[in-house]
């Protein structure tokens, strides 16, 4: 049992959490008996329970793994937008990536969900091997399936994403270092009408600016893939050469969102915010229609110092 223990104490020193379906995993140990383990060294005051797992109680004790680091955040974001309540996402709808070292990224595995999505459900994929592929522009289903098995730094991961290519040129033309894609509901809702994507072409309110940029980035509906990521370059281009910076907000027709963000506490919060903003627009089409800022209000808005600081507070670099 002392041995179990140190191991467990061990690999928290080396990730943020974990889960104790996934200690389970790991160790061959049935739950109930690593219940009982974490609750003995959180007593000890060596680490703080979680309601589905445990994480080391001294962050000073962590061991410097960026990378890892940088999945367990992954991890915790893409469950925070696959929350069933918040409807950003069911089943395997959506995918997350971030930017790592040496040339890679990490990205979402094909087939696994956001909600209960774990650090093997990730794979590390090399960005130049992503890159060569969208280079060529025109591939057979078969040769996407093989190049993308082909990009993985391990090859014992899990196939990635069909988005790996959009997840690519959205770290990369659109300088995001986090990424997520959803199908929000409310969001959906306006981009699968008639309207699609013109009800967000103005800001309604303050903080949609603040948190969404003046405008989203709009790209209409691709075959996902290889031909959808193309649409998205053209977009991220377009939208840069406008707005002399990379869009925070990608709203795809009747597919979904995709913010771009410095943080992964960024991603979440424009997630959040599109979905306020989708559904005060339903809401004031029943009253009238919207009440859209003039392009006056919204530069005075995205220009301002106090606002300015205000964006680098919820990213998280104030």
């Amino acid at each position: 049992m002392a041995e179990r223990l140190k191991e467990i104490l061990n690999i928290l020193r080396r990730q943020e959490y974990i889960t104790v379906a996934e200690l389970s995993e790991r160790l061959g140990v049935a739950e109930a008996t690593l219940h009982n383990d974490l609750n003995q060294l959180a007593e000890a005051g060596q680490v703080l329970r979680t309601h589905d797992g445990a994480q080391i109680a001294d962050k000073r004790l962590r061991q410097e793994h960026p990378d890892e680091q940088l999945l367990a955040a992954l991890v915790n974001l893409s469950r925070e937008l696959g929350r069933e309540e918040r409807q950003f996402a069911i089943l395997g709808e959506g995918n997350t990536s971030a930017m790592g070292s040496n040339g890679t990224f990490w990205v979402k595995a094909s087939g696994s969900q956001l909600g209960n999505i774990t650090a093997k459900d990730f794979c590390r994929v090399s960005l130049s091997a992503v890159e060569n592929m969208l280079a060529s522009e025109q591939l057979t289903d078969a040769e996407i399936n093989a190049g993308l098995r082909a990009t993985l730094v391990d090859s014992r991961q899990p196939q990635p994403s069909v988005e790996t290519f959009l997840h690519a040129l959205c770290l990369t033309e659109g300088e995001a270092a986090w990424v997520g894609h959803t199908h929000i509901v409310s969001v959906n809702q306006i981009l699968c009408s008639h309207q699609g994507a013109d009800p967000f072409l103005r800001p309604l309110f303050p903080d949609g600016v603040v948190v969404c940029g003046p405008a989203p980035a709009v790209v209409p509906y691709v075959d996902p893939g290889l031909p959808l990521a193309l649409a998205v370059r053209q977009a991220l281009r377009e939208y840069k050469s406008r707005y002399q910076r990379p869009p925070k907000l990608l709203l795809m027709i009747n597919h979904g969102p995709v913010a771009l963000g410095q943080t992964a506490d960024e991603v979440l919060n424009i997630m959040l915010m599109a979905d306020k903003w989708a559904k005060i627009l339903q809401g004031t089409y029943a009253l009238g229609g919207p009440n859209f800022l003039t392009p006056e209000d919204v530069e005075r808005i995205d220009s301002r110092m106090d606002e300015h600081y205000r964006r680098r507070r919820l990213v998280g670099q104030a």
